[in-house]
């Protein structure tokens, strides 16, 4: 693995995203006639879900036709070069599905047990939030910084809540935020919280179980702009999703705190 060799494929993941955020606004614009199906629980699925994610593998598949794919719609492709892709084509489609304008286009590019290489991309606020790993995390062309002297009762702490998780765990966070002085964010799309995380805007971000395509390109971003994230493996979370705890400095040893807590 060279450094030009991550360096192609974060500017094709940033390209990628863009025209993925533009087929996916097309069915956002129209949002009423969207086809939706239910995976399960407060899981669902549209058209423009399995569409925008065909046109992302499209991409991948004509300039990196040797590397893996994963993503949560359709199904994987096994690569030989050792690179994976991990895509949500639209992250929050319960908010995308009910014109609510809180979802992501999301890329993550994996070698290894690394992620080296992220996107997460709001086209309906024109912000791209891409980092590449060593070299920082922005949105659009603006380096981006945690809260860095924040603490846990300066801001908004995001918390996660699916069908992957328990009810128990997200009330004992909850509860255990306020009593610690802080508040809680959440938004339906924990890869849009991760980036506000990454700029500033959370504090952090905890959820009892995630999926790799949710939360991985999001984690590197966090890390890249200062904050501090749980040492997981790349190659393991592509398989089984886990814990995810990301966190400005001067907040992660409450968020930790509360999190083991709750996810024992």
């Amino acid at each position: 693995m060279t450094n030009s060799d991550i360096d192609k494929r974060y500017n094709a993941a940033r390209r990628i995203a863009e025209l993925a955020g533009r087929e996916a606004m097309r069915y956002f614009r129209s949002f009423e006639t969207l086809r939706v199906d239910r995976k399960g629980h407060q899981d669902l699925v549209s058209e423009g879900d399995k569409n925008v994610e065909l046109l992302v593998r499209k991409e991948i598949a004509a300039s990196f036709p040797d590397d893996g794919i994963v993503g949560e719609e359709h199904a994987n492709v096994v690569g030989t070069s050792g690179f994976v892709w991990v895509l949500d084509p639209i992250d929050g489609t319960a908010n995308f599905v009910r014109g609510i304008p809180a979802w992501t286009v999301v890329i993550a590019v994996t070698k290894g047990s690394e992620t080296v290489a992220g996107v997460i991309h709001d086209p309906v606020h024109e912000e791209m939030y891409h980092a590449r790993k060593s070299t920082g995390a922005y949105c659009n062309e603006r380096k981006i910084k945690v809260a860095a002297d924040a603490d846990i009762g300066d801001g908004s702490v995001g918390v996660g809540f699916s069908s992957r998780t328990t009810r128990t765990g997200i009330q004992s966070v909850v509860e255990s935020l306020l009593a610690s002085g802080g508040v809680f964010y959440r938004n339906a799309s924990g890869a849009l919280s991760l980036a506000y995380v990454a700029c500033g805007k959370l504090l952090g971000y905890t959820e009892e179980h995630m999926n790799a395509w949710d939360c991985m390109a999001g984690q590197l971003l966090v890390a890249e702009a200062g904050g501090v994230i749980e040492d997981q493996d790349a190659s393991e979370m592509i398989v089984h999703g886990g814990r995810v705890v990301a966190a400005a400095p001067g907040v992660w040893e409450d968020i930790l705190r509360i999190s083991n807590a709750a996810y024992p």
